[in-house]
């Protein structure tokens, strides 16, 4: 009898095994880990990896389950999820699933061979980091935020190189790379729409408060066809948002207003977008800079060292964003807001000019010039 249950392991669309690994990448659980991770794979394939060398591992049921193949590359997942903060029956199956995870990881880096594993944080990046430190196979591990997370942590500990995205970042030896932007952001060209579109997106998982705020401008603006709303709720929260919406209905409502669940392709409502309407996690506030979309920025509150804040503050000073407290974002103060910005097409042209000043466009080289270099594959 076995010390363990066979390990489940999920995989999407399995590797051609006849191609060596180049890189595993490893994370994920938000759109804040994927995207950065997703744009450093297709750095990599711009470089001339081949794309079936390049290979991830995520967790179940989590965004990169889904979100990883949407972008072309091979999966596999793994059960682990995150502890409670309560002694709980629940907690006892997580940690078996992460006992079952380490050990699944442990198999997938040993038969796999890459040239180098890279962490990106979330549930799924610390088994891999932890199986590769054991196998010493070189690892790199890059942090989004200016609060470094668990894995990564760890990981730097165990010898893992660190790429982060903001100075001054507590990872030892780190280098700046900045965070990694998908190519289809870096190369899009915005062409706002007529009328004017608002995005109002709550990132992968949804924010209660936008949600509200944004059905809430539905009832001050159904009379209104000068302006639309393209609203992103977070898949967990459709079915509740769409019952509320089908109540403020009113025949005769003007309002183009689109409710969606999740967005795949971000990159096309930045193009048509006349301003967003966003929290700030890093991912979030790299990628509008990169494309140069004004937005008013809603930190989320309690966010580990309150690091949304210092993001959103970040595109606040140079005239980029708005920053609104998340207590003070209701319905009324965006209504203000959104007219103000939405009749001085001036101010919004400048703050898209001083968003695109701070984008770091070649972050994803940066991370890929270190991949490469830690795999031992640069001059």
């Amino acid at each position: 009898m076995t010390p363990f249950p066979q390990p489940h392991m999920d995989a999407v669309a399995p590797r051609a095994a006849a191609v060596p690994v180049f890189a595993l990448i490893t994370g994920g659980g938000t759109g804040g880990h994927v995207s950065p991770a997703v744009a450093l794979a297709q750095e990599l394939v711009r470089r001339g990896h081949a794309r079936p060398s390049i290979t991830f591992v995520g967790a179940r049921g989590r965004l990169e389950a889904e979100a990883v193949p949407e972008a072309g590359f091979t999966i596999q997942l793994l059960p682990v999820r995150g502890l409670r903060f309560r002694a709980t029956i629940e907690n006892a199956r997580v940690l078996w699933d992460a006992l079952r995870s380490l050990v699944t990881a442990f198999g997938i880096v040993r038969r796999l061979r890459p040239r180098v594993v890279v962490g990106v944080g979330g549930y799924a990046s610390l088994p891999c980091v932890v199986a590769a430190r054991l196998l010493r196979v070189p690892t790199v591990v890059h942090e989004q935020n200016a609060a470094p997370g668990l894995a990564n942590r760890i990981a730097v500990r165990l010898g893992a190189r660190a790429a982060v995205s903001l100075p001054r970042t507590p990872l030892p030896g780190a280098v700046l790379t900045g965070n990694p932007v998908r190519r289809e952001v870096v190369e899009l060209r915005r062409h706002p729409a007529e009328p004017p579109l608002v995005a109002v997106v709550g990132g992968s998982l949804g924010a209660g408060t936008l949600n509200d705020a944004a059905l809430g401008l539905y009832d001050r603006w159904r009379d209104r066809s000068d302006v639309a709303v393209y609203h992103v709720a977070g898949a967990r929260n459709l079915d509740a948002c769409a019952q509320r919406l089908l109540a403020l209905r009113r025949a005769g409502d003007a309002l183009r207003y689109e409710l969606v669940g999740y967005e795949h392709h971000l990159d096309a409502v930045y193009r048509r977008a006349a301003l967003a309407v966003c929290r700030a996690g890093a991912s979030t506030v790299a990628e509008l800079a990169v494309a140069g979309l004004p937005a008013v920025l809603v930190p989320l509150p309690g966010a580990p060292s309150d690091h949304q804040t210092r993001n959103a503050r970040s595109l606040a000073d140079a005239g980029a964003a708005v920053l609104v407290p998340d207590g003070e974002c209701d319905a009324e103060r965006l209504d203000h807001l959104l007219r103000g910005l939405l009749e001085d097409p001036e101010t919004l042209e400048r703050m898209s000019e001083h968003a695109r000043g701070l984008g770091r466009a070649d972050a994803a080289a940066r991370l890929a010039d270190l991949v490469e270099d830690t795999a031992g594959v640069r001059a």
